[in-house]
């Protein structure tokens, strides 16, 4: 009896040990700057890929998934902080967001050190697409050059001889004023560089007006846009100066900029315009959820969700082995269905995608944009040659 029961037991066992072992919870930390003048940037980016999530069950790869949300204000003492906390005591998988440029610069000596994979949803800043690029970080959004290269060349394509260029004084806006320049092979009128999150431009604008420039450039993501926008609009400016832009006027500012934004012209990756397939579909899901049109942001971060799933599924979920984690993530890049149309990473682990113009239009009530043309199709960014990453 002793022997059967012995042998019943060797037996369930080695069954239990032929049984697949569950793999643990799929864990992702969403770091964003959710709070301050550049909210809705970062909201829209965290929408956008619960959104993404949502549409997978709430899996990626066929895995359960949790996210975990922090807010770091745009500060980048503050993304360093919670870029530890991600990995050192939540043990998350991925970090996903990062917030601006220079918060994602911050928060990269845990994430380097850790292996970490690092997908940025809202920058690309030029030290990581060149000799500084990092085989565990990519960039589902731009370079950061991208957009500005845009205007830059649909500026030079449109005749303009002078231009004014603004922007605030951090990694982004130096990268976005170079991009610009870059394509744009006429004068540049002046380059002026104001404080992040700076409300009145009032100097500024006066300033501009006497250069003698005969259209501006300008970038000004989130509150720091509608301000400089409604401003320039006041000065009585929009019918004299065409004014270009990266990430001004878009869907996180146009519902508050209205009328005021009638008429600019925007460089970016994707609008609400495109119609590429699966976009229509994103833009219903996203209005039908949160009551409001998604922005460029909230495109990259559903995105963002779609790319992971695919990642994850290639590991089988085994998000473990870090190397392999990122081999698949970059793998992930060439085989998604992006709502922006063409996409893949180069060997930086940046984009490679259309960059597009569009322009604020009036359609009834409704304010919107339409498609001007494709200035950057499958554009690769400027630095790419000085990575050496593999």
């Amino acid at each position: 009896m002793k022997k059967f029961a012995l042998a019943k037991c060797f037996a369930l066992c080695a069954a239990a040990l032929n049984v697949p072992a569950a793999h643990a919870e799929i864990k992702i930390g969403f770091m964003g700057s959710l709070s301050g003048p550049v909210a809705a940037v970062g909201q829209d980016q965290y929408d956008g890929f619960m959104l993404g999530i949502e549409l997978l069950g709430k899996k990626l790869g066929g895995e359960p998934v949790s996210v975990l949300r922090e807010d770091d204000q745009l500060k980048p003492e503050l993304g360093n902080q919670i870029a530890r906390k991600l990995i050192d005591r939540d043990k998350v998988d991925a970090i996903v967001g990062l917030g601006f440029s220079n918060v994602l610069m911050a928060s990269l000596p845990r994430i380097v050190e850790s292996g970490t994979i690092a997908i940025a949803t809202n920058a690309g800043p030029s030290p990581l697409a060149g000799s500084g690029c990092l085989p565990h970080v990519f960039s589902t959004a731009w370079q950061n050059d991208g957009t500005a290269e845009a205007m830059g060349k649909f500026a030079q394509d449109s005749g303009y001889k002078r231009v004014y260029l603004m922007a605030p004084n951090y990694q982004a806006g130096k990268d976005y004023v170079a991009g610009f320049k870059r394509y744009f092979k006429g004068q540049i009128a002046d380059e002026v560089y104001t404080q992040v999150n700076q409300p009145d431009y009032s100097a500024e604008i006066a300033q501009l007006q006497s250069a003698g420039a005969d259209a501006v450039f300008v970038f000004y993501p989130g509150g720091m846009g509608v301000n400089f926008v409604k401003q320039f609009s006041q000065a009585g400016l929009m019918k004299k100066l065409p004014l270009l832009s990266a990430f001004t006027v878009d869907g996180t500012t146009i519902s508050s900029l209205r009328d005021a934004a009638l008429g600019t012209v925007s460089g970016a990756m994707w609008d609400v315009a495109l119609k590429t397939p699966g976009n229509a579909e994103f833009i219903s899901s996203f209005t039908k959820k949160y009551g409001r049109t998604p922005s460029h942001y909230a495109a990259v971060g559903f995105d963002t969700a779609k790319l992971l799933d695919i990642a994850v599924g290639k590991v089988k979920g085994k998000t473990s082995d870090k190397d392999a984690f990122a081999a698949a993530v970059k793998a992930a890049g060439s085989e998604l269905k992006s709502i922006r149309g063409p996409f893949r990473f180069n060997t930086n682990n940046m984009p490679v995608q259309n960059y597009y113009a569009f322009q604020t239009i009036k359609q009834g009530n409704d304010i919107t944009v339409k498609l001007l043309g494709n200035p950057l199709p499958e554009h690769q960014d400027s630095y790419v040659a000085q990575c050496k990453a593999k």
